[in-house]
């Protein structure tokens, strides 16, 4: 429940007008009041040091200084030379090429309410978004991409990105291409032959890395319209929060992270798109993940040509899988809900999430603090690197052509200690193909390892399929499709929306 000064007096005159007028005006008050005070998140600058490795999803990069030789010793021990990527400039672009999810107002009403915001609650949501969208980017983009104009964010303000701005934007572009030379301007003299030939192929290898670029920013454009915050958006809040009725979760609840990651495995599953056809996702069962029915997953019969015989189907990029593997097997999201310790999270976790972390499979954590979702995507030293939801944008219509991408795009990294992290979280890996999950399988099981400390891994791997092992118990088949669903009974084995079935 918010409690904010003045608010009774405001609330007791609405309960004088009409149902619908008094909810009208409470999600209007609530979406001022959180716009207001989501305003201000990005305002605060995050510091880093210079004498420690900073991971990003995989990578590794180090803010050395400038009188600095080389790397230091304590880079060298965090990571492979070979994934050691640059400095703090580097950093900076792969970081704000990551897509950002946040809390939006004015879209359409959400399913079976009449909230246009999600401020306040809908941050779990948002963050899975941006996990499933980091797997996306690795699906057709791959892992080096980066947004070429990510170095030239700005810090976001609330209007900055409306309609008006989107088409001012525009007409700042149109008008910068109307002042460049017109065909008719005389052109450089004649060159020799050998001189002609070697222009034109700079001209030809130039127009193909044009174009290339050029395909990259569709898919960009793409992944990102289908989070928008409309009905039809294929991963947007709207549909999400349709598929949380089912399990009596309403617009306004909130979210936890195992129940976000079995409401994302429906939505990639039902989503219509073609550009969608060629990726599935798999929730592990009881911190198990079950080779054979990830195995199953990715053999699914015809996803792959389905996807790759569209011509509006975007194919995978920077694979190493074979194109035979590719022609018969979908990719799949491996969404894995974990509890790193009782009410808080057991230190003994803490280098397994950085080594998690350090794999570029993996497409990061969703959790945060109790009650106050985020999605980590890396860490140096004791504190995690995270991107974070709670920030007010207005809506943008993504249907456009032409929509302002600057809004889905973060400038400005957050650190947490590792002691504040909630221990119920959501980590999620992306495999390409079968060949792919049999190498993470084993890398993984290797990272699982428990210490000599730690009596439990954070979860397992198990050959065969769950059914193999009677995991249903008795439950209802609602209860077999959504397993997370609270039994009264299970209560002292439950902590926030994890349950050990």
């Amino acid at each position: 429940m918010l409690h904010w000064d003045g608010s009774h007096s405001l609330l007791v005159k609405m309960e004088n007008k009409g149902s619908d007028e008094v909810e009208k005006m409470k999600t209007k008050f609530l979406s001022a009041w959180h716009n207001v005070k989501y305003s201000w998140a990005l305002k605060s600058k995050t510091s880093f040091s210079r004498n420690s490795p900073v991971l990003l999803l995989g990578k590794c990069y180090h803010f050395k200084c400038e009188d600095d030789d080389g790397l230091t010793e304590a880079c060298y021990e965090a990571c492979d030379e070979d994934l050691i990527m640059g400095n703090a400039e580097a950093f900076r672009k792969d970081f704000a090429s990551r897509v950002w999810l946040t809390y939006r107002e004015e879209f359409p009403p959400l399913p079976g309410s009449t909230l246009a915001s999600d401020c306040g609650w809908g941050c779990m949501l948002r963050a899975g978004q941006m996990m499933v969208a980091q797997a996306l980017t690795l699906h057709f983009l791959g892992r080096d991409w980066t947004w070429s104009e990510a170095l030239s964010l700005q810090p976001l303000d609330t209007e900055t990105w409306t309609t008006s701005a989107a088409k001012r934007l525009v007409a700042s572009l149109e008008a910068s291409l109307q002042g460049s030379p017109s065909p008719s301007n005389p052109g450089p003299l004649p060159l020799h032959l050998p001189q002609a030939r070697a222009q034109a192929q700079a001209q030809a290898q130039g127009a193909a890395e044009e174009a290339d670029a050029h395909l990259r920013e569709v898919y960009h454009r793409t992944l990102v319209s289908w989070f928008g915050d409309s009905p039809s958006a294929q991963l947007g809040l709207h549909r999400l929060v349709r598929l949380g009725l089912a399990v009596g979760k309403q617009a306004g609840d909130w979210y936890g992270p195992a129940v976000v990651a079995h409401i994302f495995k429906k939505a990639v599953e039902e989503a219509t798109d073609p550009g969608l056809a060629g990726i599935t996702a798999y929730v592990s069962q009881d911190c198990t993940v079950y080779s054979a029915d990830v195995v199953d997953s990715h053999r699914a019969s015809g996803a792959g040509q389905a996807s790759a015989g569209r011509s509006d189907a975007p194919p995978p990029q920077n694979s190493q899988s074979s194109a035979s593997s590719l022609s018969d097997s979908r990719a799949v999201i491996i969404l894995v809900p974990v509890r790193l310790g009782g009410e808080k999270t057991n230190p003994e976790y803490f280098n397994f999430v950085k080594s998690i972390l350090s794999l570029e499979y993996c497409i990061g954590i969703i959790g945060g603090k109790p009650k106050q979702a985020c999605y980590f995507v890396g860490f140096q030293d004791d504190s995690l690197i995270y991107m974070d939801p709670h920030y007010c944008q207005s809506f943008v219509d993504v249907s456009t052509s032409d929509f302002p991408l600057q809004s889905y795009h973060c400038p400005s990294p957050k650190k947490m200690p590792f002691s504040k992290m909630d221990p119920s979280c959501t980590i999620g890996f992306y495999s390409r193909s079968v060949h792919d999950y049999e190498r993470i399988s084993q890398e993984l099981s290797k990272v699982l390892q428990p210490s000599a400390r730690e009596k439990y891994p954070a979860f397992t791997f198990m050959q065969g399929h769950g059914r193999d092992y009677d995991l249903s118990g008795g439950l209802t088949p609602e209860k077999r499709e959504w397993p997370f669903i609270r039994d009264p009974r299970r209560a002292a084995a439950t902590a926030g929306d994890f349950v050990l079935l």
